[in-house]
């Protein structure tokens, strides 16, 4: 996708504008098994036996996945099926798959359109049924397939008109909310909020997926000299809040709380789970927050409460993009991983930590990258964190071609390689 994704934007946040500002347990030993995740042909089956080895595969901007769209179905499966193959290559147990990127669906949904990114055309049948291939095809190698969701992105553009004819956000114009070159569904409309649960539970319904995934995105990350359009929303619904910063969270809150309630009630034992930007807040802000000088703050920018939901148990598991080196001067890995092993200790929530490999030996990082070994010190220092279940790994590209070698060098230290 042009511009700033979710991942690149981890590297920008932390050095952000003042203007940001203003508003924001131990690694596996060697010689384990290829695949530690049972296969689960009925869904739903808890956490992976031993510890989390996940990596995110995207499809947004076909960043992984397919590698370009308009590609023949067999194509497509064939690409798929190399992924989740690299995954068991790389003595990995989970794959997260991301199944709804713009408010647009990776199967037949009920509810939105198939997605532009298979063949190039929003709304046109690519002539399979990608997630439920994926589902069936992941536990057959022994992987869980976590099916990821972004809840209110709905275009990477401002044009309703370019969507397909009977797209919600045509059919409710009223829904959405255009900001910093795209369009948002608008998190203080109790229906938009009960529409993404009924999309989300489509795909719930219709595949034994181990878990449901969200990804960092709420409320949009903050653009300068942009304002998010929900005044009018705010009036009809937000007159019992104190500001409108507490009535966005709440919102945000709703949405979390709803979602896991309805994925319980839908399918017992599939778990919910997600992967939040990695300052909550920094202690400047609030003594409870992480010694970081983060630009970006969840809890002010994205209104997103994450260490609420955790603390509270409210989802299965959390894995924070903690996608500094350690050492970072404004948000070091090492600092992070401590105040989130804090945050989940005995709260019920697993914690599993984000992993940028995709930095791993990219001349424009940190020197710290250039040395295939920062990753494999992730897991180290992870490993004298009880609290610590496992690793993410972005993403599937990555992954699966390596080009740094600090994919093979994680797995040869850690996962028995």
């Amino acid at each position: 996708m042009a511009g700033l994704s979710r991942r690149t934007f981890a590297t920008v946040a932390v050095t952000a504008m003042p203007a940001l500002l203003a508003t924001g347990a131990a690694a596996p030993a060697a010689g384990g098994s290829a695949v530690t995740g049972p296969a689960r042909a009925g869904g739903g089956g808890g956490a992976p036996a031993g510890a989390m080895r996940g990596m995110w595969l995207a499809t947004v901007g076909n960043r992984d996945w397919p590698s370009r769209p308009g590609l023949s179905a067999a194509r497509q499966r064939d690409e798929l099926l190399r992924y989740l193959d690299a995954a068991v290559r790389r003595r990995l147990n989970t794959v997260i798959f991301q199944v709804r990127p713009t408010a647009d669906a990776f199967w037949p949904s009920r509810y939105e359109p198939w997605s532009a990114y298979l063949t190039g055309t929003q709304g046109k049948n690519p002539g399979w049924d990608p997630l439920g291939t994926a589902v069936t095809e992941a536990h057959a190698r022994g992987l869980e397939l976590h099916a990821w969701f972004n809840p209110f992105r709905v275009a990477a553009h401002t044009q309703p008109s370019r969507l397909v004819a009977g797209h919600p956000a045509r059919r409710h114009p009223d829904w959405v909310v255009p900001y910093g070159g795209k369009l948002y569904y608008n998190p203080g409309l109790p229906e938009v909020r009960a529409f993404v649960q009924d999309a989300v539970l489509d795909a719930v319904k219709r595949y034994p997926v181990d878990a449901v995934h969200f990804d960092d995105y709420f409320y949009p990350y903050p653009v300068a000299g942009q304002t998010f359009g929900d005044a009018a929303a705010h009036k009809a619904h937000g007159a019992a809040f104190p500001s409108r910063a507490a009535w966005r969270r709440n919102n945000v809150d709703l949405l979390v709380k709803e979602t896991a309630a309805r994925i319980r009630a839908a399918r017992p034992g599939t778990r919910f789970g997600i992967s939040p930007f990695g300052v909550w807040r920094n202690a400047s802000t609030d003594r409870r927050g992480s010694d970081t000088r983060g630009g970006v703050q969840t809890y002010d920018d994205l209104y997103a409460d994450t260490r609420k939901w955790v603390r509270g148990g409210w989802i299965d598991y959390v894995v924070p993009q903690l996608y500094w080196h350690i050492g970072q001067s404004a948000a070091d890995y090492a600092v992070l991983a401590e105040w989130w092993a804090d945050t989940a200790r005995g709260s019920g929530t697993a914690l599993y930590l984000g992993e940028a490999l995709y930095k791993a030996g990219d001349p424009k990082q940190a020197a710290a990258w250039q040395n295939t070994r920062e990753l494999s010190r992730h897991l180290e220092l992870a490993a004298a964190l009880p609290e610590v279940g496992g690793h993410v790994f972005f993403s599937a590209k990555e992954v699966a071609a390596d080009p740094s070698g600090a994919m093979a060098r994680v797995v040869a230290d850690h996962y028995g390689g």
